[in-house]
C-alpha cells in the first residue's frame, strides 16, 4: 500500500484507507511530527515501507485507558516510546523543579505526557490489552535497559522492562530492530524465543542462551557501588555490534537478556531511510495551537551523520547511537536541500547539515570495520589516537555541492564540532571553508570546561587544545576579514569540579571577555559514565575515586561563578571566593572577579514606603562597611591608615 501523506491517528483515517485494523499501534508522548528528526516518524514509516500498516495515537489521556485503545486492538504489537527526549528531563530542570514549556507539544504546552511516560503507557495498554506484545523503545526505554541509578528518586531502579510489563525492548536507533521483529511476530513467533540484536528480554532461566556475559546483579548493584561501576565498566565496553557479547543482568528470580547492539545502518541504508515519504511538518490537527515548536529548529537542518568516537563521558550517544560512524550519501542530502528550496517558508538558509558531531562523518579507523571499536581505548582521549582517520573531504564534498543549489543562500553547521579531530586533520581545508562560509558570526563549541582535571573525567582534550582551535579560527576568520566568534559551551559541577575548578574556569571567562551564555549544570541522566560517578563517587572506567559536588549551595555557587557579569550571582560569587579563601579576587582591580556586596544596588520590597527606614539605614550600614574596606585595602597593601598631606592620619567627622 502506498504510504498516506500522514499516518492515521483516527479510526475515521483509517476508513479512508480501508484499514479494519493495523498491524502496529504506535504511542508516542510527543505530538506527532511527520519528520525523520522524529523517532516516531522514522520507524512507522520504515515499517509501512516494508508492508506493515501502522497508526499513531499521540500524547493520548493516562488517566484512564481510553484514549489508548481510540485506534483498535492491534494486530501484531503495540509500539511505546516516551518521545524524543527522556520524559523527566522534559519535565524537570537539573534542579527538579518543573519546566513551564515543552517544545514537542502542541502549542509548547507543558503537562502533555506523564512522568515515566514509557511506564504510564504500557501499563495502560495492558489494562485493556491482557495479550497483545509490547514492544518499548526510544530513548527513554534504550537509556534505562539495565539496573540504573535514577536522579529523580535518587535511587537504584530496575530495568525499565520490568517496571513497564513490556515483551520486549528496542534499544539504540531500531529500524533494523523493528523490522527483525515485525517479520518474527507476523511468523507467529513470540517474543524472546530468538534474540534480536538491538533488544532486551526478560527470560526466568538462561536454558540455551551462549556466549553471553553476567553483569552484577540488580540488588548486588543496589547495594554495593563499587559493583555498580563494575556493571557500569562492562555495560560501557559491549557497545559495539561487532566485538559486543549479550549481556545478562539478574533481577530477582528472572534475567534481564541485552542481545549485542544492532549494526550500524550503510550509507545506502541511511539514504533509503531519509528519503522515504515524510511530511516534514506536524499533523494539522496542532495548526489551531500554532503548531509544535519542535519543528522550528530542525525544520531546514538536514541530518548527515549518526554515531559519535567522542565519548563525551557525560553524555549518552555511546550507549544509543554508538561509538562507529555512518553517513548519507552526496547525493542525498542534495535531494533533501533541493526538497527544502521548494518549500514556501524556506528563506534560502539551511541551519544545519549535521548530526551528533557534525564533522564526523567516516568511522575514526579502518581497522573498526572488522575488528569493531576498541573497548579499552578511546579515539580522542587522552589524546587522538595514532590510527585516527582525520578526513574532512567527504563532509567538504556535501556542503560544497549544497552550496551550489538554486535558491539557497547561506549554509550553517550548528552541530558541535570535536575541535581535536578538526586539528587532526592535516589539510586546513575545512577550518578555512567553515570560517569562509558556514558560519553565522558565532561559532558555537563546547569545551565544557577549561580544568585539566575536570576535562580528563569529562573525557575531553586538555584546555590547551581548544585554546588552539581558538587561535586558528580567530586568525582565519581576520584573514577573511569577517568578524567572527566562537561562543563555548560551558559545564558546572560535573563531577570532580571543585570550587576552586569552578573559580579557574570564571577567571578563564573573564581573562578572555567571554560572555558564559550557554552554561549548563551537570544533569546526572540514566546510563552514562559521569552519571555512573556521580552515584558512587567511582570513575568506573579506573576505580578511582572522584569529588562529587552534591549540595545545592555549591552547585548554585559554581554555576554563579561562570557568569560573574550577573549582579543576581554576585552574592553566591562572593560566597564561594570566601569559602575557598579567595577574597583577593573580591574588590575593584581588573584581576577581580566581583566587587563587594556592599556596592550593589538594592531594590525596595515594595512600593508603599513602608521599608524606606530599613533601606536608610542599610545605606548607612553599606557607607560604613565601604570606609571599613577601603581602609583593610590600604593597610593590606602597606600603605597603614588613610592619611592627609601632613602625614598625620586623618580625622573622623564626628
Amino acid at each position: 500500500m502506498k504510504q498516506p501523506e500522514f499516518l492515521p491517528i483516527s479510526k475515521s483515517d483509517m476508513e479512508k484507507l480501508n484499514l479494519k485494523d493495523l498491524d502496529f499501534v504506535y504511542v508516542c508522548g510527543d505530538a506527532y511530527v511527520d519528520h525523520p528528526s522524529f523517532g516516531h516518524a522514522i520507524i512507522s514509516r520504515v515499517l509501512w515501507e516494508n508492508g506493515y500498516t501502522v497508526g499513531i495515537i499521540s500524547q493520548p489521556s493516562w488517566k484512564t485507558p481510553n484514549d489508548i485503545t481510540r485506534l483498535g486492538k492491534p494486530r501484531l504489537a503495540v509500539l511505546v516510546s516516551a518521545g524524543n527526549i527522556y520524559s523527566m528531563v522534559n519535565h524537570y530542570t537539573v534542579n527538579k523543579k518543573k519546566r513551564s514549556a515543552d517544545s514537542y507539544s502542541p502549542g509548547g504546552k507543558a503537562g502533555m505526557r506523564p512522568d515515566r511516560a514509557t511506564i504510564v503507557y504500557c501499563n495502560l495498554i495492558r489494562q485493556a490489552y491482557k495479550d497483545v506484545p509490547i514492544i518499548i523503545g526510544g530513548i527513554e526505554a534504550s537509556l534505562r535497559r539495565f539496573a540504573h541509578y535514577d536522579y529523580w528518586d535518587n535511587k537504584v531502579r530496575r530495568s525499565i522492562l520490568f517496571d513497564s510489563k513490556a515483551d520486549c525492548l528496542s534499544y539504540g536507533m531500531g529500524e533494523k530492530s523493528i523490522v527483525a521483529l515485525a517479520n518474527s511476530l507476523s511468523k507467529g513467533e513470540t517474543l524472546g524465543d530468538t534474540l534480536i540484536d538491538g533488544c532486551c528480554y526478560i527470560k526466568k532461566d538462561l536454558e540455551g542462551l551462549n556466549d553471553y556475559i553476567t553483569i552484577p546483579s540488580f540488588e548486588e548493584v543496589t547495594d554495593d557501588k563499587p559493583l555498580y561501576a563494575k556493571a557500569t565498566k562492562i555495560q560501557y565496553e559491549n557497545q559495539d555490534s561487532v566485538v559486543a557479547k549479550t549481556l545478562v543482568q539478574k533481577h530477582g528470580d528472572r534475567y534481564l537478556v541485552a542481545a549485542k547492539p544492532m549494526a550500524p545502518l550503510e550509507t545506502d541504508e541511511l539514504d533509503w531511510v531519509y528519503e522515504l515519504p515524510y511530511s516534514f511538518r506536524p499533523h494539522p490537527i496542532y495548526d489551531k495551537d500554532g503548531g509544535v515548536p519542535a519543528i522550528e529548529e530542525i525544520k531546514f537542518s538536514i541530518t548527515n551523520n549518526r554515531g559519535c568516537f567522542g565519548e563525551c563521558n557525560f553524555c549518552a550517544l555511546t550507549f544509543h547511537q554508538g561509538r562507529s560512524v555512518r553517513c548519507r550519501s552526496t547525493e542525498s542530502v542534495v535531494k533533501e536541500a533541493i526538497r527544502m528550496t521548494k518549500d514556501p517558508d524556506f528563506k534560502g538558509y539551511i541551519h544545519d547539515i549535521g548530526g551528533p558531531t557534525a564533522n564526523f562523518t567516516n568511522p575514526s579507523c579502518q581497522k573498526q570495520l572488522k575488528m569493531g571499536t576498541c573497548t579499552k581505548r578511546k579515539c580522542l582521549y587522552p589524546d587522538v589516537c595514532k590510527n585516527i582517520n582525520a578526513d574532512h573531504s567527504k563532509y567538504l564534498k556535501t556542503l560544497r555541492a549544497v552550496r551550489k543549489i538554486k535558491g539557497i543562500k547561506k549554509v550553517f553547521i550548528r552541530s558541535g564540532l570535536r575541535y581535536d579531530y578538526l586539528l587532526a586533520d592535516k589539510n586546513d581545508a575545512f577550518l578555512k571553508e567553515l570560517c569562509k562560509y558556514h558560519v553565522s558570526g558565532q561559532l558555537r563549541v563546547a569545551p565544557e570546561h577549561i580544568s585539566d582535571s575536570v576535562l580528563s573525567l569529562m573525557g575531553k582534550p586538555p584546555a590547551k587544545v581548544y585554546n588552539r582551535f581558538v587561535e586558528k579560527f580567530n586568525y582565519e576568520s581576520q584573514r577573511l576579514g569577517l568578524k567572527q566568534y566562537t561562543v563555548p559551551y560551558l559545564m558546572s559541577s560535573h563531577p570532580g569540579s571543585t570550587l576552586n575548578d569552578a573559580i579557574e574556569l570564571a577567571l578563564y571567562i573573564k581573562k578572555h571577555h567571554i560572555s558564559a551564555e550557554q552554561v549548563q549544570d551537570f544533569y546526572p541522566t540514566p546510563f552514562t559514565v559521569s552519571t555512573c560517578m556521580y552515584h558512587t563517587g567511582l570513575n568506573p572506567l579506573t576505580m578511582e575515586k572522584v569529588y562529587v559536588p552534591k549540595t545545592m549551595e555549591e552547585k548554585q555557587m559554581q554555576r554563579a561563578l561562570l557568569q560573574p557579569n550577573d549582579p543576581k550571582n554576585h552574592s553566591l560569587i562572593i560566597k564561594a571566593l570566601q569559602k575557598t579563601g579567595r577574597q583577593d579576587l573580591i574588590g575593584f582591580e581588573a584581576s577581580c572577579l566581583v566587587r563587594p556586596r556592599l556596592l550593589q544596588k538594592e531594590k525596595p520590597v515594595s512600593k508603599d514606603g513602608e521599608n524606606k527606614k530599613t533601606l536608610k539605614k542599610r545605606k548607612e550600614v553599606n557607607k560604613n562597611e565601604l570606609s571599613d574596606f577601603r581602609r583593610k585595602k590600604s593597610i593590606s597593601k602597606g600603605k597603614g591608615p588613610a592619611q592627609n598631606k601632613s602625614g598625620k592620619p586623618k580625622s573622623k567627622r564626628r
